[in-house]
């Protein structure tokens, strides 16, 4: 099964959207990220992908209490990503309540680092980013090339002991123009036992089935954005959107966790 992860970015606060990782092109769809990750949660989603924006270009510090909120209220692991650069780093998202690390520029500017949060956080808490743009991999909040392929960045890591990998392609991030299916096979023809998190594009249902598709080459999850706050699968309007006011967002699904 496919285990399909909403996302939350968070830039000044709020729960936004960008349109292939243009900071010029935001869309607010939340004032509250921590409302969103309840509503995501009420929807029976098992894992959220949270990135701090402002982080990933160097403003530390200005959506730590919404950070630390989602991981708060949750009952359910969550991811977070965005401007984890050291040890340091990665200790103080753990010591929020993140279940699992995303590393993205550090994988490219210093991988020894992430060798050593592998080593002593473990190879479950950390999850490497390959944020990639026409086979280039992309750095500082994706706003700079790297001149790093992006199979070379991650045969690198997975020999240094990453066994999880989040592969967006920029392009279609945010598009809702499908995902990069070739790209994935091409990942997971060149990892040895590494699993691979889908990101970028998806737009409906029939993606959702292109993607399961992709388990033989390691693929067993995607991250799902603009298309969930978009609406665009029709059980939404089952679960919720069609009385967000009556809501209650304190009493979670009962749906098992499997």
């Amino acid at each position: 099964m496919t285990l399909v992860i909403p996302a939350i970015d968070i830039k000044d606060g709020r729960c936004v959207r960008l349109y292939q990782g243009s900071y010029e092109t935001e869309t607010v769809y939340f004032d509250d990220p921590v409302k969103m990750a309840k509503l995501w949660r009420v929807q029976n989603a098992k894992v959220l992908h949270v990135v701090d924006l402002d982080s990933a270009r160097g403003d530390r510090g200005i959506n730590d209490e919404a950070l630390r909120g989602i991981c708060a209220c949750l009952d359910i692991p969550v991811q977070i990503g965005g401007g984890i650069r050291t040890l340091d780093d990665v200790e103080a998202a753990l010591e929020m309540g993140a279940y699992r690390v995303v590393i993205g520029t550090s994988a490219v500017r210093d991988p020894g680092m992430v060798k050593q949060a592998i080593e002593r956080f473990g190879d479950r808490k950390i999850v490497v980013a390959l944020d990639v743009r026409e086979g280039e991999v992309r750095v500082d909040g994706w706003t700079e090339g790297s001149g790093v392929s992006v199979l070379d960045l991650a045969a690198e890591m997975e020999s240094l002991g990453c066994t999880r990998f989040i592969y967006t392609d920029i392009t279609r991030d945010g598009t809702l123009a499908g995902p990069n299916v070739q790209a994935y096979r091409e990942l997971g023809d060149r990892l040895s036992t590494a699993r691979i998190t889908a990101s970028g594009g998806v737009s409906g249902y029939l993606d959702l089935l292109r993607i399961k598709e992709l388990e033989p080459f390691g693929v067993d999850s995607v991250v799902v954005g603009k298309a969930l706050y978009e609406n665009c699968f029709p059980c939404q309007q089952i679960w919720c959107w069609n009385d967000m006011s009556n809501l209650d967002l304190e009493r979670f699904s009962s749906a098992p966790l499997c």
